[in-house]
């Protein structure tokens, strides 16, 4: 039988369960997807946690988990032709995606997977690079710019960093000290997060000054930023929202579209960016990946698969 990862109660990771269900068929304009890898996000974990956050996001119990996916079309639906049988599609499918099979629309958040990228990598990238091109974009970077990106070596903060480094801005990022390296192997001057990142900043960047900033933290990233000097319509939190965002701007995934998810997987597929996988577990280990998650201090994404 297919395996489907739900939860039916609020409270913690615990309550995730491997159940089986009978396959699903698509509708009208609808794939069926196999799903090969699901990467996690952090959304993830405030909906099973916390039923205020649920209800914010529309989730009711019982509920599945997991929003990206990645696999093969197993199946179509009446009238859906944009893809063929087998072929491979990467995407997003809110609170179901950790499971063997996937219903989407395909005319939905989904695309062709360029056949250089992992599945792991694919599966790992609906929200995330969504979310990185779209906060990247609103703040239109340039080489005259000096942007700090808050934790610049998780899942959104490590595509961000790329694309403004890529932008031709000098980017500085925060990181626990063992993602240092790896930051600095992108391009990407790190520096440690946490109390007096302020000052820390201004020890990397000499005389030049910080003109930008995306966060990917929270609040204190936010504060930073103005004890820095930026201005706050140049900065964009895709964590911090109300009082606490201090009048920064909040876009996020919702602001790009397939064209863009699929402009970020030509460049992972070419080499061009990288998407760090920190661990791989296998759907019967959900419960142990979220875990992982919910730990933190990772480098890039969490990723469940189904072989």
């Amino acid at each position: 039988m297919p395996r489907f990862v739900q939860f039916e109660e609020f409270g913690s990771r615990d309550y995730l369960r491997v159940v089986d269900r009978e396959r699903p068929w698509p509708g009208p304009g609808q794939i069926l997807v196999r799903v090969m890898a699901a990467g996690l996000n952090p959304m993830d974990y405030k909906a099973y946690r916390d039923e205020q956050a649920a209800a914010r996001m529309g989730v009711t119990l019982p509920s599945g988990i997991g929003m990206d996916f990645a696999g093969f079309v197993e199946d179509r639906g009446d009238g859906a032709t944009r893809f063929e049988l087998g072929q491979a599609v990467f995407g997003t499918a809110p609170f179901a995606s950790i499971a063997d099979f996937v219903v989407v629309p395909e005319d939905g958040q989904v695309v062709a997977k360029p056949d250089a990228l992992t599945f792991e990598a694919a599966g790992s990238l609906g929200v995330v690079g969504r979310t990185a091109m779209a906060s990247v974009r609103s703040l239109d970077l340039h080489e005259r710019d000096t942007v700090l990106v808050s934790a610049a070596a998780g899942g959104v903060g490590v595509l961000a960093a790329q694309l403004a480094v890529r932008a031709g801005a000098t980017v500085i990022g925060t990181a626990s000290e063992e993602n240092h390296d790896f930051l600095e192997s992108l391009g990407v001057i790190p520096v440690e997060y946490g109390e007096g990142l302020a000052e820390r900043v201004r020890d990397v960047i000499d005389d030049d000054h910080v003109t930008a900033v995306l966060d990917n933290h929270g609040p204190d990233t936010i504060e930073a930023a103005l004890e820095l000097g930026v201005p706050i319509e140049r900065v964009n939190s895709i964590v911090a929202f109300g009082p606490d965002a201090h009048g920064a701007r909040n876009v996020g995934g919702r602001a790009a579209g397939n064209d863009e998810l699929a402009e970020l997987a030509d460049l992972l597929a070419e080499n061009e960016l990288v998407l760090p996988i920190d661990s791989i577990y296998p759907i019967e280990r959900t419960v142990e990946a979220y875990g992982r998650l919910e730990a933190g201090h990772l480098r890039g994404k969490v990723v469940i698969v189904t072989d």
